[in-house]
């Protein structure tokens, strides 16, 4: 038995996918400690982990509007926004986060740590050699966010662009970032970094994920763009089961029998509160077209829709593993599962978004060719409505999404995960009889 810290923001897009590592984990054996936001605790402790919360200066409710969580937020516009929200959400709270997994290591040492590459207190913890900390693994539960000559800064939702101009273009890029958003932010790292270790930070810190010992990226390199400077600790794992799939059949399930085609419409389980930034725009867009809607309202109760044209049909939750295989677009404000999970089934995308990782994730889309990307948090009834008419009459879009379903299929997800932490484990160290070989592969 290994003994595993898993560790997170309070941030629900964060912890979901972790939830289902973790299960796997605790289901073979190993003791498995989750450190996360207080009202997590119960999800933690039904996957078999242990929940262990985070210090108060480090939790916070991702469900409240954080301009009333962060005070003077509001007021600022611009790369001062930026600047803020790096600095309050996840610099600053990066050295209680170090000291809540140091805590748990002294309390009970841990062979490897999986963390959420939004956790800065990772870069912090990386200054410990190891020994004094356990290995890192950088779970990629949101577009990998590594610098490289090869890609704009992370955040600005731009697509890879080839040769020497593409390496000017984000050389420049990253240069204006580095002046305008960063300075202050680097101060405080830096500030942190030598309280601690008595030295310099060596690295940029939102960059710390390419020194941890793996990043395991949640899907395959087909939807991650290339870089030549990748580090040679990347792997890509395939899509982590998602939640969702127990879901019951709804009432009107007999009609998805393929008579019409079928359009998936969410705005996932999170960002859900204001129906006008995606689902409301489809209804009417869609309203007079020859489809069937399928809305999720991601936990809110049905009532709280906008009234639903005749060919409009609800649920709190649906069955994916049953319901994707029937639907013909995916139209979704860009969440990084329910992208991954769409793609599985080979389903074409339709992304709007503009706020958290949503511009790389949708980004993604349009470069890997599976779907249409609208570059805004509230698209109008048209835009949605060609969007999707688009991705039905064009069978390119289904076409790539089915090859990226092909190639995730050969994948292994967890269980990939699960070899790489193995790998990471002194063969003298935990008993490790119920482990298969690990394996170090980059698919």
């Amino acid at each position: 038995m290994s003994s595993i810290i898993i560790a997170t923001m309070p941030i629900h897009g964060h912890v979901t996918p972790l939830l289902a590592v973790a299960r796997h984990l605790a289901g073979r054996g190993d003791r498995v400690r989750f450190i996360t936001g207080s009202r997590f605790a119960e999800r933690v402790g039904a996957t078999g982990a242990a929940h262990v919360p985070l210090p108060a200066d480090a939790d916070f409710d991702d469900r409240q509007n954080w301009n009333e969580t962060f005070p003077g937020r509001a007021a600022l516009k611009g790369t001062k926004a930026v600047a803020h929200d790096i600095e309050h959400v996840f610099v600053r709270p990066g050295l209680p986060q170090h000291d809540a997994v140091m805590a748990a290591h002294a309390a009970e040492p841990a062979d490897v740590l999986l963390i959420d590459p939004a956790f800065v207190g990772g870069a912090f913890l990386l200054g410990h050699p190891l020994g004094v900390r356990p290995p890192i693994v950088v779970c990629g539960i949101f577009p990998l966010p590594i610098s490289s000559r090869d890609t704009a800064p992370f955040g600005m939702g731009l697509t890879p662009l080839r040769g020497p101009l593409g390496r000017l273009r984000n050389g420049f890029l990253a240069t204006i970032t580095r002046k305008l958003v960063f300075p202050p932010v680097e101060r405080i790292a830096e500030q942190i970094f030598h309280q601690l270790h008595g030295r310099s930070i060596p690295f940029a810190v939102l960059d710390w994920p390419r020194h941890a010992e793996a990043i395991v990226q949640f899907t395959v390199p087909e939807f991650e763009y290339p870089r030549s400077d990748a580090p040679a600790t990347l792997h890509f794992a395939g899509p982590i089961s998602a939640s969702g799939s127990q879901a019951p059949l709804p009432p009107w399930w007999a009609e998805l029998d393929g008579s019409r085609p079928v359009v998936h419409l969410t705005q996932g389980t999170a960002a859900n509160n204001d129906y006008g930034q995606l689902i409301a725009p489809a209804l009417e867009g869609l309203a007079e077209e020859d489809v069937l809607i399928a809305v999720a309202t991601g936990g809110r109760p049905i009532g709280s829709l906008p009234p639903l044209p005749a060919n409009a049909r609800a649920a709190e939750f649906l069955p994916y593993d049953d319901l994707l295989p029937r639907t013909d677009v995916y139209v979704t404000n860009g969440g990084y599962g329910g992208v991954q999970y769409a793609l599985r089934y080979g389903v074409p995308i339709v992304a709007a978004g503009t706020h958290e990782d949503k511009p790389e994730v949708n980004a993604r889309v349009a470069w890997a060719g599976v779907g249409r990307r609208l570059r805004t948090e509230t698209p109008t009834p048209a835009a949605i409505r060609d969007a999707v008419r688009t991705v039905l009459d064009d069978h390119r879009y289904r076409d790539a999404a089915r090859r990226i379903a092909q190639r995730m299929a050969t994948t292994r997800g967890v269980h990939h995960l699960a070899d790489i932490v193995d790998g990471l484990i002194p063969a003298e160290g935990a008993g490790r009889t119920h482990r298969d070989s690990p394996t170090h592969d980059r698919r």
